[in-house]
Order: structure tokens, then C-alpha cells, then sequence
């Protein structure tokens, strides 16, 4: 295991008290020593708006988990980015026929939301469903999300601008996975830009060292997964 990334992720450790995500640093070091892949998304995209919503749901897909925060909102707010993203979103529920909700690591957390209040301003604001959860993302169990979709979680696709929360918890259910660009890095905390940094140092060494995505069983190649992309980049 190299040091490095240990260094750095004990530096966030000490900045982030009792901010930080205990479950994401247990991941993490399992991460560094044998699951890399869960690091991998099986795609990447510059927005929500970019996705091919129906192919997907043509392959056997049947729903979608969001991240909030940076991947259909600015940070904080409480309406859909404008343009592509929100765009997006709405070809999405199209597709999934409402099958859609958020999973944040603050609305509908017990820890930090445990009256659903802030979820249920999410609700109101965004018109979709907030999981109430119990552990934070990478942490959590497929029975909760299987349950609230009533499908099996690798038919669920998962969306989200974090590599070591989003990604690392719909890979290590089972998930198809999805990783767009934060809409805005101005104002995020020096944890957050210290994670990202961390999150992109492993993610080029995993790639230079060949590690793939995990494979997925509604997945037959790379040329599938392309066709999940829209061409020409959406709108």
C-alpha cells in the first residue's frame, strides 16, 4: 500500500473532526488493498443531461439513485441546476417512469436528519423521493434500496460527482455506475478538495495499471456501455 495516499487521507482525518465519514475510510482502506474497482465508474459523463435515459432503460433497468449536492444541484440549493442538468433529470424520470430518488449523506441520514425534515424539503423542492437511510454512503445495504424499488440493486443505476461515496457504494452494491462533473467546485470545504484530490490521484493510478470497471451482468461490453451516452453530448 503506498503511503501517500494514507498521508493524505490521515490529513483529512484530522481536518474534517467529527465531520469526517468513518464507513468512507474503512472503504477506503479496503479499497487500497484489493477492491480497486469499486473506485471505477462503468461511465463518465460532464452532466446528468448527457445520458441516454432510455437506452438504459431499454437494457433492463428499472431505476436511479441520485447524489445531490454537485450532480443535480449546486451545493446547498435546493432546485435542479438549469440547462442540461435539469433537462436531464426530467428524461430521466421519463424513462424510469418516476423510479428515481436521492441518497444524501445529510437528508434522510438518522444521524443528521433524524425527523426526515430536510428530506422532506428536498421532496418538495425537487419532486423526488429522499431515501431515509441509516449509514452513510459508501456504507449501506442493498435491502433498503431493493425494498423502495422493489427490483434487484443491479438494476438500479447510480449517479454521482464523488469517486469515494457515490461510486464506491453503487459499485460495491452491485450497481451500474455513473460519474458526471460537479457542477461547482467554488466554496466546497478543504476536506472535500483534499478527498477529490485523493479520489483522482487513485482513480490515474488504477487506470495506468489496467484495473477495469466492475463488470455488470446487464452489461455485455465497452460498446454498450458508449450507447448510454447521447450523441453529441446532450443539451
Amino acid at each position: 500500500v503506498s503511503v501517500r495516499p494514507c498521508v493524505l487521507m490521515a490529513s483529512i482525518i484530522r481536518r474534517g473532526g467529527q465531520n469526517v465519514n468513518v464507513a468512507g475510510t474503512r472503504v477506503f482502506l479496503q479499497i487500497l488493498r484489493k477492491n480497486k474497482a469499486w473506485l471505477l465508474p462503468h461511465l463518465r459523463v460532464q452532466h446528468v443531461g448527457e445520458v441516454n435515459w432510455r437506452a438504459l432503460a431499454d437494457a433492463g433497468f428499472k431505476g436511479c439513485i441520485f447524489d445531490k449536492d454537485n450532480t443535480i444541484t449546486a451545493p446547498y440549493a435546493m432546485e435542479a441546476a438549469p440547462g442540461g442538468v435539469e433537462e436531464g433529470l426530467v428524461r430521466c424520470m421519463e424513462a424510469f417512469e418516476g423510479q428515481v430518488a436521492v441518497l444524501s449523506n445529510s437528508a434522510g441520514l438518522k444521524q443528521f436528519d433524524p425527523d426526515g425534515k430536510e428530506a422532506e424539503a428536498i421532496e418538495r423542492a425537487l419532486g423526488i423521493p429522499v431515501l431515509r437511510h441509516a449509514k452513510k454512503k459508501p456504507d449501506g445495504e442493498r435491502q433498503e434500496v431493493e425494498e423502495h424499488f422493489n427490483c434487484k440493486v443491479e438494476q438500479l443505476v447510480m449517479v454521482g460527482d464523488r469517486l469515494l461515496t457515490d461510486m464506491v457504494y453503487g459499485n460495491r452494491l452491485g450497481m451500474l455506475t455513473i460519474m458526471p462533473e460537479p457542477i461547482t467546485t467554488q466554496g466546497e470545504p478543504v476536506t472535500v478538495k483534499w478527498s477529490r484530490a485523493l479520489e483522482r490521484r487513485l482513480h490515474r493510478r488504477y487506470c495506468r495499471k489496467g484495473i477495469q470497471p466492475l463488470a455488470h451482468p446487464l452489461i455485455a461490453d465497452a460498446s454498450m456501455l458508449e450507447s448510454f451516452k447521447l450523441q453529441g453530448g446532450g443539451k
